[in-house]
């Protein structure tokens, strides 16, 4: 806006329309250097981008040269499919390696030309899947000359490759050389006989030679013979060839001869029909024995019949031999063990089915193992752990001098359960034969101290160090005589004696040892099953000691029982003669001066009287007692009465417990069973058990309380049960009549010894008797005696 006064007042529109063309000029040019500039710069960045592309593009082409050159190195043929080609395969490697001599690369193609018919069809069909549905495959082929080819494919971008090599140790024998000639023509066949290193020649139909290889020649000449490839001199004489030529005749037209030159040795003469004539070559006769593949077969037969897994890999790692225990104990089927397969590929698998240990870093792993094939002597790696449990142990070994490895596999998962069990059994075994307090020690055959425990040394105050260094039996002897210096050192040398014996019909030793030192010690010397000889000690000066005080005790205890009864014996006949006096007094002071005595007077005479009867009683079972400890006691069985037994026993009641002053006592109640059969036994001791029992019953009842005796019979025993209406059972019937009569404690006296006499002469009838309670109240004695007591014994 404030433009516009200014232009109309200093320019008018003439000059404007004069300066115009001048400044498009000026404009046009400043364009126009610009553009160039720009243009230039464009121009240099491409040239810059272009040189870039051309160098990576030649890195990438000597890249691919020198893989193609890699490739062209190898003894194996590669066969590339590409997007981009127009059909025709591109050929990397060797053709050689697989092809018979002579052949064009080409020709790998055409299978049937070069592959036994079966195994040609079956790689056109594998090659064709690969290419139309992209199956990848790896396959072991036979060729026509012998040899075993391994073929594997697979997907390869947008195309395809096939790699054909052969697998190790390929057959070099005359069907391989045979197949490979008859199967050519005859530039083949001169191919092959140029390429083997024994003399060979070949001869058209009219037996003449036509070609020799440079062995031929040489040994020509070294024979004094001068020829040419194309006219080799003839080096058997006109009687060996005439002969060899009847030897082809008779069989497929195929014939081996010996052949025998001074200072060249013998040879053997091969000859077999070929296109147009027959060709051969010579051997020395000493390599007519197994051929290395023979031997490679004898070697495989030997190793299939080891139960040991084994499994051998040649210098380049590949499968060489393996035997049926490796394939088992790996779970590998023999389609997949082919010779020739990589041992990193039997790695994979193993790791891919879960079969090796559990590793962080594989590939590490892998490598440190594959270092097997740098060891120049055996080596035993760490133990695999599995996954399923197992654990195998790996020895690798070198092959030989070509490089290679025998790996020998061994499960050991057994071995290790068994030492893990035989570890802990030792370890239990030294715990028990530690806490023992008997001294052990085990020597070997060498007289070596091999195991011991703490008691030894504690026993024998020997230092613990010194026997945990397996001491022999003569330097315990020195050590024992330092620690008991009287008579340790000639303890040890005569139990020496029975330590290193050796005779196998020896017998095992004990003795008692009494040292020096006051101890007594128990000893024993064992044979073990294993040749080894334990001995062992027991302290036994205490138990000695109380033994020595129990046997000074039972001897004074035996004297003073004898003592006992010579003075029960003989107090028990003192006593008889003044008891039958004062018997005799009350009866005749009863009989003649019965009639004045007064009531009172009378009373006491029958107290004097039961009082006599008894202590007669008391003193016979005194004697009875007295006679089963002296082992005298007898019985003299005889056919009894069962009322009449009754009747002397109610009569001794009466005696013993008379009816004074018109009070009776007891109440006896006798029931006897009807039809009694035969009782034998010792009537005396009969009634005197009955006696014992109702005196008993009288004792403890109350006046006039009434007192049961019941007999019956059960089959072949008698049962006497008598019933009472006193307390019960005491303490002292009990006693009675469950304490043995030979023991002390059955000895009883007042109203036990009754009863203790009476288990005594049930006991030697074979019977039993029994106390029980009687409801409601009283007690109840049961008597079970044989009805033949002939056979009872006599006490002890």
């Amino acid at each position: 806006m404030m433009a516009v006064p200014a232009l109309a007042q200093g320019i008018n529109s003439a000059n404007f329309v004069g300066a115009a063309p001048l400044a498009i000029t000026v404009g046009a040019g400043a364009f126009a250097l610009l553009a160039m500039a720009v243009v230039r710069t464009m121009l240099k960045d491409g040239k810059a981008a272009r040189q870039r592309a051309a160098s990576q593009i030649a890195g990438l082409r000597a890249m691919v040269d020198e893989y193609e050159a890699l490739l062209s190195g190898t003894r194996e043929v590669t066969v590339l499919w590409t997007e981009n080609s127009s059909g025709a395969p591109r050929l990397l490697g060797q053709a050689g390696s697989v092809l018979p001599p002579g052949r064009q690369p080409e020709s790998v193609l055409n299978f049937p030309s070069w592959l036994l018919a079966g195994d040609a069809d079956k790689l056109a069909r594998l090659l064709e899947d690969l290419r139309v549905n992209g199956h990848a495959f790896a396959v072991s082929l036979n060729a026509l000359d012998g040899r075993q080819i391994r073929a594997n494919g697979w997907v390869l971008g947008g195309g395809a490759a096939l790699r054909l090599r052969p697998a190790f140790l390929q057959a070099q024998s005359e069907p391989a050389l045979v197949a490979s000639a008859a199967s050519g023509d005859l530039a083949s066949v001169r191919a092959v006989l140029s390429a083997l290193p024994e003399p060979a020649f070949a001869r058209n139909a009219d037996q003449r030679l036509t070609f020799a290889n440079p062995a031929y020649l040489q040994l020509a000449k070294a024979l004094g013979k001068s020829g040419t490839e194309s006219a080799p001199p003839e080096l058997l004489d006109t009687a060996q060839l005439r002969q060899h030529q009847i030897d082809c005749a008779k069989g497929d037209g195929r014939g081996t001869i010996t052949v025998t030159w001074p200072g060249q040795g013998a040879f053997d003469l091969v000859e077999f029909p070929v296109t147009g004539g027959r060709a051969g070559y010579l051997r020395r006769a000493q390599e007519a024995s197994p051929t290395a593949e023979a031997g490679l077969a004898h070697i495989g037969g030997i190793i299939g019949a080891l139960t040991t897994p084994i499994a051998i890999f040649n210098a380049k790692r590949e499968l060489v031999q393996y035997n049926a225990a490796f394939a088992n104990l790996w779970n590998l089927s023999r389609a997949f063990l082919v010779p020739g397969l990589d041992e990193r590929a039997i790695l994979d698998k193993l790791r891919t089915d879960g079969m090796l240990p559990n590793q962080v870093d594989y590939q590490t792993w892998r490598s440190q193992h594959l270092q097997s094939y740098t060891r120049k002597t055996p080596h035993e790696n760490e133990p695999w752990h599995l996954p399923d449990g197992r654990t195998i142990k790996v020895i690798s070994a070198p092959a030989g001098a070509a490089g290679g490895v025998i790996y020998v596999y061994e499960d050991i998962t057994e071995r290790l359960k068994l030492e893990s069990t035989n570890k802990a059994f030792s370890n239990v075994q030294r715990e028990t034969i530690n806490a023992l307090s008997e001294a052990v020690a085990v020597f070997g055959t060498n007289g070596r101290l091999t195991l011991s425990n703490p008691r030894l040394s504690a026993l024998w105050k020997l230092p613990m160090n010194e026997l945990g260094q397996n001491p022999h039996i003569d330097q315990i002897a020195e050590a024992s005589g330092r620690a008991i210096p009287e008579d340790g050192a000639s303890i040890w040398r005569d139990l020496k004696r029975g330590i290193i014996d050796l005779n196998p019909t020896r017998s095992d030793q004990t003795g008692r040892l009494n040292r020096s030192d006051g101890r007594l010690l128990d000893y024993a010397i064992t044979r073990l099953p294993d040749g080894q000889t334990m001995m062992t000690f027991l302290d036994v000066t205490e138990s000695a000691s109380y033994s020595k005080v129990l046997k000074e005790r039972n001897d004074a205890l035996v004297a003073a029982d004898l003592l006992k009864d010579a003075f029960v014996e003989n107090v028990s006949y003192e006593l008889r003669s003044p008891l039958t006096n004062i018997i005799g007094f009350a009866d005749l002071l009863a009989g003649s001066e019965g009639g004045s005595l007064n009531e009172r007077q009378r009373a006491y005479i029958d107290y004097i009287r039961a009082s006599s009867v008894t202590l007669g009683v008391l003193i016979d079972n005194i004697l009875d007692l007295a006679s089963v400890d002296a082992g005298i006691a007898e019985l003299r069985p005889e056919l009894l009465d069962v009322p009449t037994l009754v009747d002397k026993a109610r009569a001794g009641l009466s005696a013993t417990f008379p009816e004074i002053s018109g009070e009776k006592p007891i109440n006896l109640v006798v029931d006897i069973e009807d039809g009694m059969p035969p009782f034998i036994a010792d009537g005396t001791r009969i009634v005197q058990v009955l006696y014992n029992l109702l005196s008993n019953a009288a004792r403890f009842s109350p006046p006039g309380g009434e007192i049961r005796l019941s007999v019956s019979h059960r089959a072949n025993r008698m049962l006497f049960v008598i019933e009472d209406e006193g307390p019960g059972v005491t303490d002292e019937m009990r006693a009675a009549i469950q304490t043995r009569i030979d023991t002390p404690s059955g000895r009883q006296r007042g109203a036990g010894l009754g009863l203790a006499i009476v288990k005594t002469f049930v006991n030697l009838h074979g019977g039993t008797i029994s106390a029980e309670k009687r409801e409601p109240r009283g007690s109840r004695i049961i008597v079970n005696l044989p009805r033949d007591s002939a056979m009872a014994g006599v006490a002890e």
